[in-house]
């Protein structure tokens, strides 16, 4: 299947950027990658790359659970 511009991984509200970039490092910065946005990525273990992504998920899947269950 192909996706073309938009990719898998793409946000699909464009809106929602900044809230994600902030949360990304507010997650960098509670796991000890202080200075996270101006860090060359290239740098950190594949481990610490994929904490961040992984606690994003989890946190957005709590909030979207949240918001299912009206809490």
């Amino acid at each position: 299947m192909a996706y073309g511009n938009s990719g898998r991984n793409g946000i699909v509200v464009p809106e929602a950027r900044q809230a994600l970039n902030q949360m990304k490092t507010e997650i960098a910065t509670e796991l000890g990658l202080t200075n996270y946005e101006a860090m060359d990525k290239g740098n950190l273990t594949a481990r610490e790359n994929g904490y961040v992504g992984g606690y994003m998920t989890k946190r957005l899947v709590e909030q979207a659970q949240r918001n299912l269950s009206g809490k």
